[in-house]
C-alpha cells in the first residue's frame, strides 16, 4: 500500500511541477514546426539555384550584421548575390495565400487578414545597413528582391514590381535564378562593361562575410527580442480588438458608443452603457 501511495504522491508532485499544456500552446506548437519545416524546405529550393549562378557570382545565405537603426540593433538578411552587374539582396518569405500590397504600403496582408510589414521597407533597412561597410561607390548597385512561395498569389499595386527593368522585384521562389539572370542580361545591355570586375566581386563578398555574426548567443537574442515584440504586438492588437464594456454593468457597447463616452468629458475618459449614461446626468 505504501508504495502504491508514494506512486501517486509522486505523480501529484510531477504535475504541479510541470503543469498542464493548453491546447493552444499544443496548436501553436505545431503551427511553429509545420512553419519551419515548410521554411527549410523553401531555403533548400532557393540554395539550389544560387549554386546553379555562374561561376563569377558570389552568393551568402543567413547573414547578422549590426545595424544600429534596428530595433534589436542588427539585421538578418536570407541571401546575398554579388553579380559583375549588381548586388542582390534577397528577402524570402514562406506565406500561403493572397498577397496583398504595394511599394508605397507600410504593411501588406496575407488573405486580407494577418499583416506584415512590408517586405521591400524591411529589405530597405538591410540594404542600409550593408552600405555602411561598403564604400558609397557601390551603393547604387543594390537591387531589393522579394521572394514567396508558389503556395502564394500575388495582388499588387505596382505591376511594375514584376518587371525587370524595376530595381524592386517580387518573385516566386522557383523563378529566383531566371529573375537573377535576365535581370543580368538587360544590366548587361545597359552598360556594355562589368560594373565590377572580379576582384571588386571578390572584396565586397569579404567584406560583407566579414561582417555576419556568427556567435550563437547573439543570434539566439536577435530571434528571441523579435519574438517577444511579435508577441507583445499581437496582445496589443488583440486588446483592442475586444469589445467595450459599461464600466458598471459590464455590459457590451457599439463603437459609436464608446466614440460618444470618451468625447465626452463627463464621462472623465469611462464607458458607459445608455442607461448608465442617463444616470450619470439625473
Amino acid at each position: 500500500m505504501i508504495p502504491l501511495i508514494s506512486f501517486f504522491k509522486k505523480r501529484k508532485d510531477e504535475e504541479q511541477q510541470n503543469p498542464k499544456i493548453t491546447l493552444d500552446q499544443i496548436e501553436e506548437k505545431k503551427t511553429e514546426k509545420v512553419a519551419t519545416r515548410i521554411g527549410e524546405l523553401g531555403e533548400y529550393k532557393i540554395d539550389i539555384q544560387l549554386h546553379q549562378l555562374p561561376k563569377d557570382f558570389k552568393h551568402l545565405s543567413d547573414l547578422l550584421v549590426e545595424n544600429p537603426k534596428a530595433k534589436t540593433g542588427y539585421s538578418q538578411l536570407d541571401h546575398i548575390v554579388i553579380t559583375p552587374f549588381g548586388v542582390f539582396v534577397i528577402e524570402t518569405k514562406n506565406y500561403q495565400g493572397t498577397i496583398y500590397g504595394g511599394k508605397d504600403r507600410k504593411t501588406w496582408s496575407v488573405n486580407g487578414k494577418f499583416k506584415m510589414m512590408n517586405p521591400f521597407i524591411q529589405n530597405y533597412g538591410h540594404i542600409q545597413a550593408l552600405k555602411n561597410f561598403l564604400d558609397q561607390k557601390y551603393h547604387h548597385l543594390f537591387i531589393s528582391m522579394v521572394s514567396f512561395t508558389k503556395r502564394c498569389t500575388f495582388k499588387i499595386d505596382d505591376l511594375e514590381l514584376r518587371k525587370i527593368a524595376s530595381n524592386d522585384l517580387i518573385v516566386y521562389d522557383v523563378e529566383l535564378f531566371d529573375y537573377i539572370h535576365r535581370k543580368v542580361s538587360v544590366l548587361k545591355l545597359q552598360h556594355k562593361e562589368p560594373l565590377l570586375n572580379d576582384s571588386e566581386v571578390l572584396m565586397i563578398y569579404d567584406a560583407i562575410y566579414a561582417t555576419n555574426i556568427t556567435d550563437p548567443s547573439i543570434r539566439e537574442k536577435h530571434v528571441q527580442t523579435l519574438k517577444e515584440s511579435k508577441s507583445n504586438k499581437k496582445e496589443t492588437v488583440t486588446k483592442e480588438s475586444q469589445p467595450e464594456k459599461c464600466c458598471v454593468c459590464n455590459k457590451t457597447v457599439s463603437d459609436k458608443v464608446k466614440a460618444f463616452c470618451l468625447s465626452n468629458k463627463r464621462f472623465n475618459g469611462k464607458i458607459y452603457c445608455f442607461g448608465h449614461q442617463k444616470d450619470l446626468y439625473k
